[in-house]
Order: structure tokens, then sequence, then C-alpha cells
């Protein structure tokens, strides 16, 4: 089994105009979906227990990337994510460990469906 890693996927998409600002929304709840959690604005973290499982991920990631946007995709090991600095104002605080569990279903799951490209 290959070891585990953090997904980072940091971007910058064009919100000037109302259907641009929807399909950020958009990008953004699908990240949710996908098992993301926000670690801020534009920056997401998945945890997965099995490095292939970014094989799975990506085509999703990469094929819902609105026009004019640009996305990152970082893979990060325990060990380098374990190293990372946070801070809440000048203070710093501990980095999120990796999940207890792996849930099936999210909590604020809102029942609205929302509609993605097929990867394939």
């Amino acid at each position: 089994m290959a070891d585990p890693v953090w997904l980072l996927v940091m971007f910058d998409l064009p919100v000037k105009t109302k259907e641009q600002r929807r399909l950020s929304n958009s990008y953004r709840k699908l990240l949710l979906d996908l098992g993301f959690n926000q670690v801020q604005l534009s920056v997401y973290s998945k945890y997965l227990v099995n490095a292939s499982g970014v094989r799975s991920i990506l085509p999703w990631v990469k094929n819902n990337v609105p026009a004019r946007g640009e996305v990152r995709m970082l893979r990060l090991t325990d060990e380098q994510w374990a190293a990372t600095y946070r801070f809440y104002g000048p203070t710093q605080v501990d980095v999120e460990g990796k999940p207890e569990q792996l849930g099936l279903f999210s909590d604020d799951y809102d029942g609205r469906e929302t509609i993605f490209a097929d990867p394939d």
C-alpha cells in the first residue's frame, strides 16, 4: 500500500461577473463534495490514506476549473504536513492532524444537487 498523503488545492478563480462568482462557488462546493476541507478562502486540503487515490480525484479537480481559473495541486507527506507552521494572529497554533476516521457523509450537506463535468 502506498504511503498516505495530504492534497493541497490552491486556486485563483475569476469573480468579477455574477456567472464567474457562480462558477467559483460551484468549484468550491465540488472540492467539499470530494472530501476536501477549507483551510483558507482559496486553499483546500484532503487527507488520503493511500496516495494512489490522487488518480481518482485529479480528473475532477482538473476538468471543472472555470475558464481563466488557475489551480495548483500539491501532494505532501504526513511528515511534511506536520512540519508546516500555522498562525492565528501572531500566535502559533497546532497544525491539523490526520482525521480520526474517514467519513462517508458530510455533516453540512445541504441537499442541493450540483452538476459538475464528468471527468471521463
